[in-house]
């Protein structure tokens, strides 16, 4: 079974197609699927919007909390699901309370072992070595610490945050490594850190690997 990992622009939990397509590469009927909601502070709205958006489809739903932690196993617990999706929110803040809590060992685990990794903005960002935040000031700029399951960097909101696009043209050309720029409701499926497919649960949505040279546009299939 290959390592994957499918990073979404934004708004995933908005776009069922996007749900259907995670959970469909898993081959189960009821695949087990766990929420980390750390980026947003284990917001209990956001967690209702999981849940919520989740109904009627199949699927096991479950969560980990960090702020209020009952989990005591948390390698056990990640490792026993199918798919991990992440929520958006502080990257910056979510990466360091990960690795207080050793989430990120435990992810590290999870996706050797079979794990699906997916999310969207922070919970797209994290997976490379590198993104464009707003984790530290209202304007966005470098973070440069993320998992580094996958090599360069990524930069979601394409499409929806108009300062996304000059600011990840100039993080790069300043050193940032080249990546992935991804509208939202696009995602880009990874197996064994490499990209094999994106796909758009939208009409209008693109991506673009990005470098010193500027944009070069990706196929994405729809949905």
């Amino acid at each position: 079974m290959p390592r994957r990992i499918v990073a979404c622009g934004g708004q995933q939990l908005y776009y069922p197609a996007l749900t259907r397509y995670v959970f469909d590469l898993t081959g189960k009927p009821r695949p087990k699927v766990l929420f980390v909601p750390t980026a947003s502070g284990d917001d209990a709205t956001y967690l209702l919007t999981f849940y919520q958006s989740l109904a009627g489809i199949a699927c096991e739903p479950s969560h980990l909390l960090l702020f209020n932690r009952t989990v005591g196993d948390i390698d056990g617990f990640l490792g026993s699901h199918d798919v991990v999706m992440v929520g958006g929110g502080n990257t910056a803040n979510m990466l360091s309370i990960w690795r207080l809590h050793r989430v990120e060992d435990a992810l590290r685990n999870a996706y050797r072992n079979g794990t699906i990794l997916t999310g969207w903005s922070a919970g797209c960002i994290c997976w490379f070595e590198a993104g464009i935040t707003d984790s530290f000031t209202p304007e966005l700029g470098p973070l440069r610490d993320g998992v580094k399951l996958l090599k360069g960097s990524a930069c979601p909101h394409y499409d929806s945050e108009e300062r996304r696009r000059p600011v990840y043209a100039r993080e790069i050309a300043a050193g940032l490594p080249p990546g992935i720029a991804l509208d939202d409701g696009v995602a880009a499926r990874y197996e064994d850190e490499r990209l094999v497919e994106v796909v758009s649960a939208k009409p209008s949505g693109r991506a673009f690997r990005v470098d010193r040279d500027g944009e070069h546009s990706l196929e994405a299939r729809k949905l």
